[in-house]
């Protein structure tokens, strides 16, 4: 079993920047591809940007170009983050990271940008 703990969410203005971050631990031997998703309000988890287990990223396109995503992998650890740029109001939602497909969720970390 894998555990995900994600961190780094907040409130911040638009225009303004966020880093999330993510610890996988636990049976993460073959993690593969991992991938934060985000969650708006009643609707489904989406990916938003992924990445390959050798460092390279890819992104929708509402993102590309103002986020970056990289990758640590470590003995007992893979940790990822999300460095997010020039945040929108409609980046507002829940942020979760986890495999590509995906397992067990952690909390997520939740993003607001206000206005």
């Amino acid at each position: 079993q894998v555990q995900f703990v994600e961190s780094g969410g907040g409130l911040v203005q638009s225009g303004g920047s966020l880093r999330l971050s993510c610890v996988a631990s636990g049976r993460i031997s073959n993690l593969g591809v991992m991938a934060w998703y985000r969650q708006d309000p009643g609707r489904q988890r989406e990916v938003i940007a992924s990445i390959t287990t050798a460092g390279v990223a890819y992104y929708v396109d509402f993102v590309k170009g103002r986020f970056n995503f990289t990758r640590i992998n470590a003995k007992n650890t893979v940790t990822v983050y999300l460095q997010m740029n020039n945040l929108k109001p409609e980046d507002t939602a829940m942020y979760y990271c986890n495999t590509v497909p995906s397992r067990g969720w952690g909390q997520g970390t939740k993003v607001t940008v206000a206005s």
